[in-house]
């Protein structure tokens, strides 16, 4: 079963565009962890025919043994229904629902039945401001048969910020907008049930410094994946997402059979009843993304 940790930062790619075969085949883009055609917001209405036609070579020459994960973002059940027939489909990972609600779901849903499909809802629509339709929503998603589809759920960060007419400010991570709050309560609703959140893009492509920021932002609230929209930000979403070294042994004790109670390891108290899943989590990042590289003992992943 695939880990929420693979993801990495996944890289949205345009379903018309011309070099998805090649991407598929290993050609372009073979560092990215995980790739998403979309067919939604980034193909506009009049080319959506040529998109769907354009995933049919892609989509045949899909493998099971590749390393990255391949899904598709649909843009409605209709076009899940087009996807979903063409030839080698059964080899796709699954798919990026946009805009899901609860009936928005079981529509979706209805439509996977007998299939392996895994899912990412993808929050970002009025209803995320609601807490109970977000307990609600959970509640739909906990059921069997649901909860095993549900790899991450996404945050559409400029949907919701959409919403309340604003979009992010030059030089501002989300965390220092009025999403920041939303976002943090989506992780206190969703995260202790078991779902993995993922994180909102980052729009600007000439402000390292901000996206770092963001990303540290994303670590720190608990969110594993995030969506990149070119390829040069994908080694630096990954870069933050190494765990330095003195946090990995830290891991490896509190992980142990044997570990005390509590134990001082550099300068930190480590409780292994309250910091094990911690551990864990911080183990696969460093199996998914290595060691940090010369970076002090404050550690980026959480």
């Amino acid at each position: 079963m695939r880990d929420a940790t693979e993801l990495g930062a996944s890289l949205y790619l345009p379903a018309t565009r011309l070099d998805l075969l090649e991407v598929v085949r290993g050609e372009r883009l073979s560092e990215v962890r995980s790739v998403i055609f979309c067919t939604e917001d980034s193909v506009r209405l009049k080319d959506l025919p040529f998109a769907i036609e354009n995933l049919r070579a892609p989509i045949r020459a899909l493998t099971s043994a590749s390393h990255q994960m391949r899904f598709i973002r649909v843009r409605n059940p209709e076009v899940m229904r087009k996807v979903l027939a063409l030839p080698g489909i059964e080899r796709l990972d699954g798919f990026v629902l946009p805009k899901v609600t609860r009936s928005a779901l079981s529509e979706y849903l209805k439509l996977l039945r007998g299939t392996g499909h895994l899912i990412m809802p993808t929050l970002e629509t009025k209803e995320v401001f609601d807490e109970r339709e977000m307990i609600a929503l959970r509640r739909v998603m906990d059921k069997d048969g649901v909860r095993e589809r549900v790899l991450s759920l996404r945050i559409g960060g400029n949907d919701l910020l959409s919403i309340i007419g604003m979009r992010r400010p030059r030089g501002r991570t989300l965390y220092e907008t009025s999403i920041g709050q939303v976002i943090a309560r989506l992780v206190t609703t969703f995260k202790p049930s078991g779902f993995n959140l993922s994180a909102p893009v980052f729009e600007y492509l000439n402000d390292i410094e901000t996206l770092q920021r963001e990303v540290e932002g994303d670590l720190a609230h608990g969110l594993i994946g995030k969506t990149a929209i070119h390829p040069d930000q994908v080694p630096l979403i990954h870069a933050c997402y190494r765990v330095h070294a003195t946090d990995l042994e830290m891991a490896s004790h509190i992980l142990r059979d044997d570990a005390p109670a509590v134990f001082r390891m550099y300068d930190s108290m480590c409780e292994p009843a309250t910091h094990r899943n911690w551990a864990r989590n911080l183990c696969k990042s460093a199996s998914c993304f290595g060691l940090q590289q010369g970076a002090d003992a404050n550690s980026l992943a959480a």
